[in-house]
């Protein structure tokens, strides 16, 4: 999701987010260093969320979301763009972005990643070879692809409808989809 306070913010990926002045945040990066943060009162919750493939409460995520944006407003006014990478998942996630932000952000453009199913779980076992994430097994994916069909699916729909999706063939080479990702963040900025 591109998102930007109604006083500046935005959410959406990385390399093209320096050129063009987005922070880029990571839902799952903010959960996963929550959960080893020493003292957190979520660190149990989110590992078990995370290990079962299923969406970590909203009012979680979205308290991790705005605390990354209001300390990197803070450290410099200007970086007001960000770029929210696996955010919103559900209408849950939606409802509660929605009654947070409301009024202090904008929804510039969702950027929605297309790749099969099969090609997804190749990279992430490959991925899981060396990064040690608790959720990057089969078993963990196949429950994620579920939650994806039966939740976020319909998110990324119903931002579709209100013309806001930007879609990338993300079964092509590394390459291939940095260059879309390049041309549609020239077109929006």
């Amino acid at each position: 999701m591109c998102a930007r306070p109604r006083k500046g913010l935005r959410n959406c990926d990385v390399a093209p987010a320096q050129k063009y002045g987005y922070t880029h945040l990571s839902a799952g990066d903010l959960l996963r260093d929550e959960r080893k943060r020493p003292g957190s009162q979520y660190g149990e919750l989110i590992e078990n969320y995370i290990k079962e493939g299923e969406i970590v409460p909203v009012e979680i995520t979205i308290s991790l979301l705005k605390r990354a944006m209001d300390q990197t407003m803070a450290a410099n006014s200007q970086k007001n763009k960000f770029l929210i990478d696996g955010f919103p998942r559900n209408e849950d996630n939606l409802q509660g972005w929605n009654k947070t932000m409301d009024g202090k952000t904008d929804v510039s453009f969702v950027l929605f990643f297309d790749c099969d199913n099969e090609i997804c779980i190749g990279r992430c076992l490959e991925r899981g070879k060396s990064s040690g994430r608790s959720d990057d097994n089969r078993e963990s994916l196949e429950k994620r692809i579920h939650t994806y069909l039966q939740s976020t699916k319909p998110i990324i729909d119903l931002y579709e409808r209100m013309g806001k999706v930007r879609k990338v063939d993300a079964s092509k080479s590394v390459d291939e989809v940095f260059e879309k990702v390049v041309q549609i963040f020239d077109k929006e900025g």
